[in-house]
């Protein structure tokens, strides 16, 4: 049995994050991975969804500037974008492997599986650890209905040789309308389903709103309230059928209804780690019921969002945790989120809801943009935002942004809130003009 001071479970940006931390403090770390090394988001996620979304994303500005300077809209080559993608995924696992031999961290690949006694077996080896943890991420949950067989997803999508003519996607939250916007630019019917009418719930609702009603425009049939109870075979398509009843032929249908934690091989209940449907409990330090092992990433149940920079972060934390006497209990910053796309979503700091609830503490400034110089210039007709200000101190605490260029305006506003800074504080600093940062004055 060979014996470590930490196994990390996972080998994602989470656990390399806490592997190559804790290591460089003089830990000896043990990495085990079952699937592709480097994890979800590198080889299967993030990563390989913004390369696709470059393409998109650079066509929709053309499209914005037709009669404004450009002319023709640039098509999507599928196979010329995939094989691109290939070229930066294909690398990941071999990549990442080999950074933790050069570095010099011992590494299985293979089921990890928990024994009685709190070993870990991966396949042939037996492990023990003073302290274990859990990075296991998550994985596309595929519903329980007739024809489930038939259903791919995302992991899928984001390989496809071939994107058909027509596909159906189940599910309109954050990897559904991004696949859609997807799908969409590059010439596919896309049918985005959603059960309820509140997709994208954790959003500002008027921006969801708008979002879905751009993603109508560009030819996105969006049903709202209905749930897909059966997927057939019918010649070399697919047929759909909703609860109320209305059938359509489709190429692909594709799962994108939420994830779900990668527990199952673990044997959690051999170790007396608590969970729920939601993932791994941990108290404020990631600590599981059993104190002797830790969770972090997706695979915690936790109200923060399940991204990849919050995975690090708990990653970095776990570091300090795992290496220092007494260590506090972690405190997240706030934490951007973007839907990516044409027109992008992106929210971060106080809710717009928690605000409307609190007047007595918030004043929320709805601000249309689209006559603002910024997106004048680059023609988006479609930008707004709404800034979150505390009535106390007169700064901005949260905001929700819908644009062409949302992502660049919350990080900017992620380092404003952040910080603390104030309009006087932003009024001090000389930023380039005219750009979106020069725009932060205008804000509060």
């Amino acid at each position: 049995m060979q014996a470590f001071d930490i196994g990390i479970i996972g080998g994602g940006p989470g656990g390399l994050a806490a592997a190559y931390g804790l290591h460089a403090r003089g830990m000896n770390v043990a990495v085990i991975e079952k699937d592709l090394w480097g994890g979800t988001c590198p080889n299967r996620g993030c990563d390989p969804k913004k390369i696709l979304m470059a393409a998109v994303e650079a066509q929709g500005h053309s499209e914005a500037l037709q009669d404004h300077g450009l002319t023709g809209v640039p098509q999507i080559d599928w196979a010329a974008l995939m094989a691109a993608k290939r070229a930066y995924t294909e690398k990941i696992p071999g990549g990442t492997l080999g950074g933790l031999k050069a570095a010099g961290i011992a590494n299985f690949h293979g089921t990890a599986s928990f024994n009685d006694d709190g070993t870990l077996t991966v396949g042939d080896e037996q492990l023990n650890a003073a302290n274990w943890i859990i990075a296991t991420g998550q994985e596309p949950r595929l519903p329980q209905i007739g024809g489930q067989e038939w259903l791919r997803t995302s992991n899928d999508f984001l390989d496809l040789d071939r994107l058909p003519q027509d596909i159906t996607l189940m599910g309109a939250g954050f990897v559904g309308v991004e696949l859609a916007a997807i799908a969409n630019a590059a010439g596919s019917r896309v049918h985005l389903v959603h059960h309820n009418s509140r997709p994208l719930r954790a959003f500002d609702q008027d921006l969801v709103t708008d979002l879905l009603d751009r993603l109508r425009e560009n030819g996105v049939d969006v049903k709202l309230d209905t749930d897909i109870t059966a997927v057939a075979p019918a010649d070399d398509q697919y047929l759909v059928t909703t609860a109320t009843g209305e059938t359509w032929t489709t190429g692909l249908v594709f799962a994108t209804a939420g994830r779900t934690p990668v527990l199952a091989d673990l044997h959690l209940d051999r170790v007396n780690v608590a969970t729920t449907a939601h993932g791994i409990t941990v108290n404020g330090r990631l600590q599981s019921s059993n104190h002797h092992i830790f969770a972090l990433g997706d695979v915690v149940d936790r109200p923060q969002p399940k991204l990849t920079p919050v995975a690090g972060f708990e990653g970095r934390y776990l570091t300090e945790t795992l290496t220092t006497c007494d260590s506090p209990a972690i405190q997240y910053p706030v934490i951007p989120a973007v839907v990516y796309g044409k027109t992008q979503l992106a929210q971060l700091g106080v809710p717009t809801v928690q605000a409307a609830a609190q007047p007595e503490k918030y004043t929320i400034n709805d601000l249309d943009l689209t006559h603002w110089y910024s997106y004048q210039r680059i023609q988006d007709p479609h930008a707004r935002i709404k800034v979150v200000v505390a009535k106390a101190s007169h700064k901005i605490v949260g905001a929700a942004v819908l644009s062409s260029e949302a992502e660049q305006v919350i990080n900017y506003l992620d380092f404003v809130i952040s910080n603390q800074l104030s309009t006087a504080d932003i009024n001090a600093t000389i930023m380039a003009y005219p750009t979106l940062a020069s725009d932060l004055t205008y804000f509060n």
